[in-house]
């Protein structure tokens, strides 16, 4: 091994070969002469010590350390990174530290300490180049040489560290490092880097290093100015110095999130093509996006049709069922029963090794008491003695076979519990659907029959719920897409669901002697038998959470099945003609408003900047509520729409909303005009949250006017922010660049998009009425008071509940004020064990621990229920400096009967009064923040009397009739005309 390789040492004869000139001018030649030089001048002229650290680079990539270097705390960049930004900092533009280490070397510094390594750049110095592991995303050794195979490094170091040696080596000037970089489209679209070629190693290095990062493009997929406008959070990231530029986060976050990298690189589609999907499982390509580069957006369509991938497919499936007999055969399964909880109706013909399968996965699904009725529709095969493998089965058994229909029939006699469930025997179930299915009914006691979300064995849907046309004829929603569409995944009452699985009442269907005789021996009897419960005015209910992957057609052929079916659906337009008349005319635009049985009271979109979730505070929590009451409680269909594309299926999508919202995670700003389009004449109203999403949407709206015919638009604001806006800088002590007036013009300059105003507090509506919108509702939060709660001795500490999504964050300013002014001023007053605690969301980027130093100081972050944090805490702080409208936090802490000390500012949005329902302290105070804390603390009685107050007010101030009462009138019919263009 070769003598190890120090990022920290002067390098003298590198040096001396690269800045030969600037030696050369000054005639120094002797080797002391030279370190003298670089100590003493070579520092402000920027010289780097070594080829492994670039200090003209490190000062401009971080301008602080340029400013504490000015003020006489480092000497250099160099300094600075070797005293204190080796473990945070990049050394060179071709490295970086915290790609190596999450990627190859995820070791604290303690445990990297103890191995003789002081940070990652170490250890790759010494062994990651050596093994070819990248460097950054911009440096991949194994691609480098792929690219210049005739290029020779020492193998005891690797071609990272021969390669910053040989700089400027103009042989490699348009070589490509990586694939994230293409040099020769670089120069060809920015010719001026050719003419300052002299200035730079290459067209990599300008683009890393150039001082305008923002204006500069680094191939021809990726487009700084779209993905700036289209990613709002990724421009303010980039404002704030978190990325460089835009292209920095999508190499490092968007390109794994499918963020749009251009306008015409529609990477998250290209990422649905199974080729694609593959070959990057596979890792020959690094992610989808590299893969796009490689092949140019072009995938050459060859191999499998669909309907040969699915005959494949279904193959597989009776392999793998003839795979499980054997373990099947042994594992005992039984059925026994005393009392059963649901009783299974299944009728096999023949294909053992398929049945067994659905009756292991249906003992496995639910452990519950079952009563498993098997007909034994003339099977030729084991299944004639399959009480030999099954223990408790209740079998039937029929000379020949007499179908689906009649063998179901024959089984509801013996059926003995409360819930039947038609199930067939080519199935498997997928964790917790019976469990899921029988829950439904407790949740929603209309309901009658609860169907299932069918995957067939090619992993595409056969169906999402059932619609009845015009016509007669019917379909499968959303047949042969994916099964994670959110179109797929939300509860909906629907026309029918397949009787492959289908649970239904069982007095409900004796009453109606279950199938229909005449539909024998199969096909429809199931539309027939939904259609008649949805006449009963009961609900039949398409489920998400009831997942089962279905063989179809696994005991017929498709051209008998087809068939039968043609001959039924006659029967079936004979028999429901009354129900017939009222079902949509079969077109490709209806599909949308098909897709439930029954029409809503409105249908809603709601347009929230991210999806709502309540952990994400900020105002997400009211919108969160709006849309819980439109669905539960008015009966609305809500569809919840994000301006910005989540960042790939976030876990909490399908359980952060009520289960009937339709949720588009897959979708943003930029698919919006397309997506009203596709469901013109669907909304009733728009619900655009928070006002600067009016300027946004404007265009959009303008553009689609034709899909929103008798829609209204409602623009709920949330909060006015201009007030805020003078706020913050009256605290920066900065001279306020425009007028209230000035701010509230520029803020509702779009707001003519709406016809509707909803705003969160009387003081906000006399505003906007004051700007003149006339048709203003108040909004405010929905609380109930929680008024069996533990007392005061059986409380301890402070508590702060609220999101910290960014460094312009009104929370995190209180949080860093209040921890810097008010609990220093605490000390030796209050306990030293009292604890000051916060709970909610914060931004992975920011440090909330090491912005609030002080030992009271406990971040716990995010929590699933803030109930317990409330029950043990004795006082609620909210020493918020600017805000608008009215926080969330302190109607929520108040309902949870936790007295508050609050800013003025704060105390004012509630209209509360201090000192009985709320203590407030002139905002900014820190002295007495700090006595009304001592106060609350200690004084028992004053304790009570706030939380008392506090309950009261809640109970007058957030009844849930009121609210609800509320929503419903903003969604009543606008006043005049609905929306158009202004």
């Amino acid at each position: 091994m070769s003598k190890k390789i120090d990022w920290a040492a002067f390098d003298l004869e590198w040096y001396k070969k690269r800045y030969q000139r600037v030696l050369s001018f000054f005639n120094l030649v002797e080797d002391e002469a030279v370190r003298d030089f670089y100590d003493q001048k070579g520092a402000g002229l920027k010289h780097s010590p070594n080829p492994f650290f670039d200090e003209a680079w490190y000062l401009l990539r971080y301008p602080a350390v340029q400013d504490q270097i000015a003020v006489g705390e480092f000497k250099t960049g160099f300094d600075h990174y070797q005293k204190v930004g080796f473990w945070a900092h990049n050394p060179h533009w071709l490295f970086d530290e915290d790609y190596y280490r999450r990627t190859f070397l995820d070791f604290s510094p303690e445990k990297l300490e103890a191995s003789g390594i002081r940070n990652g750049y170490d250890h790759y110095l010494n062994q990651g180049s050596r093994l070819l592991c990248p460097s950054s995303m911009f440096f991949d050794p194994s691609f480098f040489l792929h690219e210049v195979p005739d290029f020779s490094f020492n193998t005891e170091e690797g071609p990272y560290v021969t390669l910053l040696r040989s700089m400027p080596d103009r042989s490699l000037y348009t070589k490509r490092l990586s694939w994230y970089f293409d040099p020769e489209w670089y120069l060809e679209n920015y010719p001026e880097v050719q003419a300052e070629a002299e200035l730079w190693y290459g067209p990599l290095h300008h683009y890393l290093a150039n001082p305008t990062p923002e204006n500069y493009d680094p191939n021809a997929y990726f487009s700084e100015k779209f993905y700036m406008q289209a990613y709002e959070d990724v421009a303010g990231a980039v404002k704030h110095g978190a990325f460089r530029n835009c292209y920095e986060h999508f190499v490092k976050c968007g390109q794994y999130e499918l963020r749009q990298p251009a306008s015409d690189v529609k990477l998250r589609a290209y990422a649905d093509n199974p080729k694609v999907k593959s070959e990057v499982a596979a890792q020959t390509y690094p992610s989808f996006f590299v893969h796009y580069m490689a092949h140019g957006g072009i995938v050459e369509e060859t191999g499998y049709t669909p309907e040969e991938i699915e005959f494949i497919s279904k193959n597989v499936y009776q392999s793998m069922c003839r795979v499980r007999l054997p373990l099947l055969l042994r594992a005992n399964i039984s059925f026994a029963y005393d009392k059963p909880e649901l009783s299974v109706i299944m009728v096999a013909h023949n294909n053992f090794a398929m049945t067994m399968t659905a009756l292991g996965s249906l003992r496995q699904n639910y452990t519950g008491q079952i009563q498993v009725i098997l007909v034994d529709s003339g099977s030729s095969d084991e299944i004639r003695h399959i009480e030999n493998h099954v223990q408790g089965l209740d079998v039937i058994r029929t000379l020949g076979n007499v179908g689906f229909l009649t063998g179901c029939n024959e089984a509801l006699e013996f059926v003995k519990a409360d819930y039947t469930l038609y199930l067939n025997n080519d199935l498997e179930l997928m964790p917790h659907a019976i469990e899921a299915a029988l829950a439904r009914f407790a949740k929603e006691p209309q309901t009658a029959a609860v169907g299932a979300k069918l995957v067939r064995t090619n992993g595409l849907l056969q169906e999402a719920g059932c619609t009845v046309w015009h016509d007669g004829s019917v379909s499968g929603y959303l047949r042969d897409q994916l099964p994670d569409v959110p179109e797929a995944n939300y509860v909906r009452s629907v026309d029918f669901c397949s009787g492959a699985f289908l649970l239904v009442q069982t007095k409900v269907l004796k009453d109606l002697s279950g199938f229909d005789s005449d539909y024998a021996p199969a096909y429809f009897e199931e539309t027939d038998l939904c259609v008649r419960i949805n006449q009963l005015g009961l609900d039949v209910v398409y489920d998400p959470a009831v997942v089962v992957l279905h063989y179809e057609y696994g005991t017929s052929g498709t051209l008998e099945s087809n068939q039968m079916m043609l001959m039924n659906q006659q029967k079936f337009i004979e028999k429901n003609r009354a129900y017939l008349e009222n079902r949509p005319v079969r077109q490709a635009n209806q599909i949308v408003h098909a897709r439930s049985a029954y029409p809503a009271i409105k249908r809603v979109l709601v347009i929230e900047d991210f999806l709502p979730f309540r952990h994400l505070g900020s105002g997400f929590t009211r919108s969160n509520d709006i849309i819980t009451a439109m669905v539960n409680c008015l009966g609305c269909h809500v569809t919840v729409y994000p301006v910005f594309r989540p960042m790939g299926v976030i876990e909490d999508t399908y359980t952060g909303f009520p289960d009937r919202a339709e949720v588009m995670w897959n979708k943003g700003l930029e698919d919006l005009a397309a997506f009203l389009k596709s469901r013109a004449g669907y909304y009733d109203v728009i619900w655009m949250a928070r006002t600067h999403n009016a300027e946004r949407l404007a265009p959009i709206l303008s553009e689609c006017v034709g899909a929103l015919a008798g829609c209204s638009v409602v623009l709920d604001t949330e909060a006015v922010a201009a007030g805020r806006e003078l706020q913050k800088w009256a605290l920066s002590g900065e001279q306020p660049q425009h007028t209230l007036e000035e701010l509230l013009q520029k803020e509702f300059r779009a707001a003519g998009v709406a016809r509707k105003f909803v705003a969160v507090n009387e003081r906000d509506a006399a505003t906007l009425r004051r700007l003149g919108m006339e048709d203003v509702t108040v909004l405010g939060h929905l609380q109930q008071p929680h008024t069996a709660t533990p007392d005061y001795a059986s409380r301890k500490d402070l508590l702060f509940v609220g999101a910290v999504h960014d460094r312009d964050s009104p929370n995190l300013d209180s949080l860093i004020w209040f921890t810097n002014e008010v609990l220093p001023l605490l000390d030796g007053k209050l306990p030293d064990t009292v604890k000051f605690r916060i709970c909610g969301f914060v931004n992975p980027e920011i440090d909330l621990k090491k912005l609030l130093p002080h030992p009271r100081v406990d971040v716990v972050g995010r929590v699933g229920s803030v109930t317990p944090y409330y029950n043990t805490h004795r006082v609620f702080v909210a020493p918020t400096r600017f805000a608008g409208g009215i926080p969330y936090k302190l109607h929520e802490a108040a309902a949870h009967g936790v007295p508050i000390v609050a800013s003025s500012i704060l105390c004012e949005q509630v209209g509360w009064q201090s000192g009985q329902d709320i203590l407030a302290v002139e905002t900014g105070h820190a002295v007495a923040f700090a006595d009304a804390i001592l106060n609350l603390y200690q004084d028992q009685d004053l304790w009570e009397r706030v939380q008392q107050n506090e309950l009261r007010r809640i109970a007058q101030e957030n009844q849930p009739e009121a609210y609800i009462k509320t929503i419903q009138s903003i969604l009543a019919a606008p006043k005049g005309s609905a929306w158009h263009p202004c």
